[in-house]
């Protein structure tokens, strides 16, 4: 999966990838920077998402769609789609341009909106990144649970980073008797949550 990206998607990862620096750099208000997963999380993801069982693949919060295109190389791998959602109007113009620079579109879907307002539609889950605001963490993560098949897998990000912002949720999600989780040290923190 990582030895043949294609070029239109390494190409537009070195692209995000530039802007992000910048906007850490120049000052860019909160909300209007990129505030992507570092590369070694991508990959993480993506490994992880290679190996979680049919079903539905979801990601909420896309920003310029960095975390989408490595998702999108395990979902091209198995054949499968992955549905983004984006509240912001100006990130969800920049995720569709680089799905279309990367062409990914025939695996992608994006939604523009609070992914809480479309999450009922979605059942038979079998992989969620979670990387929204991060007020809205547990709403979605009561939301998709449910709906998630056995040996699905939720990744939530920041869970190091704002641990403290996320407490309520990572508290619920290590003792929730619906899945097995943990906190992987990669990135700003993976909290992982296996479906049992």
């Amino acid at each position: 999966m990582f030895h043949n990206i294609p070029r239109t998607v390494e190409v537009r990862m070195r692209y995000l990838e530039i802007m992000n620096k910048k906007d850490k750099l120049n000052g860019t208000r909160r909300l209007q920077r990129l505030r992507q997963i570092p590369p070694e999380t991508g990959k993480f993801i993506a490994l992880l998402a290679a190996t979680a069982p049919e079903g539905t693949y979801l990601e909420i919060g896309t920003s310029a769609g960095y975390s989408t295109l490595w998702l999108a190389l395990a979902c091209r791998e198995l054949g499968r789609k992955l549905v983004t959602f984006e509240v912001l109007e100006e990130k969800t113009s920049l995720a569709t341009e680089t799905f279309k620079v990367a062409a990914v579109e025939e695996v992608v879907k994006l939604v523009k909106g609070d992914a809480r307002e479309h999450l009922g539609d979605y059942n038979n889950i079998s992989f969620c990144f979670l990387d929204p605001e991060k007020e809205v963490y547990l709403d979605c993560y009561e939301a998709i649970i449910p709906n998630m098949v056995q040996g699905g897998l939720l990744i939530a990000d920041n869970a190091i980073s704002h641990k403290d912002e996320l407490k309520v949720m990572l508290e619920r999600a290590l003792n929730d008797e619906r899945v097995d989780a943990l906190i992987v040290p990669i990135g700003s923190g993976e909290l992982v949550c296996r479906k049992l």
